[in-house]
């Protein structure tokens, strides 16, 4: 089972209101919602408030947690947030639409006691926010707690505030193209690993900086996307070069453009071109892989390649 409560508040009714978190909750909710290939993923809720009619409490926002969070073992529970955040000597606070002072809002230490307390095998807490980084971290100091299964990525560190560009947070924008394939591996999987260093490589050294935390002994997928290359294309990486240190040889019977081409070993060149186009193949001796061919050289596997080739050889994929 996988559960997800999505909560994006423009609306606040005694402190300044926000323009662009009700539609980053819409865009992150769609890209929950479905696969690429239009596959069920995760089952999301949605609150979000954007006038006095559709205001959203502590008290509101702390129920759907506490629903989100219930559950049995093989779930998976994840939470997403983009709103005001709030932080004192105490901790850190998600500011609902009520609030008068930031503390009076969600405690991000409440918050984490019910994540940690989950029986969901695996809960994933998003937070787009102001002071977001300080979630999970002990009220005396920096050390983060934790239960396994648990993982955070937010927007911004415990001293920063969380920015926005074009009516839209800067770190939810990269969170939606990083779980739309900017973060997929060659099988198609993004998991909440891929997603950070999508988003960290994204934000430069002066930019605000995400922060991750996590205790888990496997990432879990958090959506599926179209592969750059097919699972059976790839699988023939062993087939292709039996050992991991072994070079191909071509010829120029594997170009399809020489004088003489070879229709079976064009068919191999073909597979081997898209082996290069995702890195897992270099040509050897020359700049590009028509070259290799037509000069009779040969082609190896990168360190990329090398890795897949031994998921492939393990049966790990």
């Amino acid at each position: 089972m996988r559960k997800a409560l999505v909560v994006g508040i423009d609306y606040y009714q005694n402190i300044n209101p926000l323009s662009g978190c009700v539609n980053d909750a819409k865009s992150v909710k769609t890209v929950l919602e479905r696969n690429s290939d239009d596959t069920k993923n995760f089952d999301v809720v949605t609150l979000t408030a954007s006038s006095s009619s559709s205001l959203i409490t502590k008290k509101d926002l702390k129920e759907a947690v506490i629903e989100l969070f219930k559950g049995n073992n093989d779930q998976i529970a994840l939470f997403y947030f983009s709103g005001h955040g709030y932080i004192e000597s105490t901790g850190g606070f998600l500011v609902t639409s009520e609030i008068t002072d930031g503390d009076d809002g969600f405690s991000m230490n409440d918050l984490m006691v019910l994540a940690n307390n989950s029986p969901a095998k695996n809960k994933i807490i998003i937070l787009d926010c102001c002071h977001s980084g300080i979630a999970g971290n002990c009220p005396n100091g920096d050390t983060a707690i934790l239960s396994e299964g648990t993982t955070i990525m937010t927007s911004s560190s415990s001293k920063q505030y969380a920015l926005e560009e074009n009516g839209s947070g800067i770190f939810t924008a990269l969170f939606v193209d990083a779980m739309n394939g900017g973060a997929s591996n060659l099988v198609g999987d993004v998991t909440p690993g891929s997603v950070y260093a999508h988003i960290d490589q994204s934000l430069g050294p002066w930019d605000q900086r995400p922060i991750f935390k996590t205790n888990v002994k496997n990432f879990t997928t958090l959506r599926k996307v179209q592969p750059p290359i097919a699972l059976q294309d790839l699988k023939r990486i062993v087939e292709l070069f039996p050992t991991i240190n072994e070079e191909f040889k071509l010829d120029p019977e594997f170009e399809p453009e020489s004088e003489n081409p070879v229709p079976e070993k064009t068919k191999t060149f073909a597979i081997l071109q898209k082996f290069n186009r995702v890195n897992l193949v270099v040509p050897v001796g020359a700049e590009h892989m028509y070259f290799a061919a037509m000069n009779s050289k040969s082609c190896k596997l990168t360190i990329l390649g090398k890795h897949y080739w031994r998921l492939v050889k393990k049966e790990r994929i």
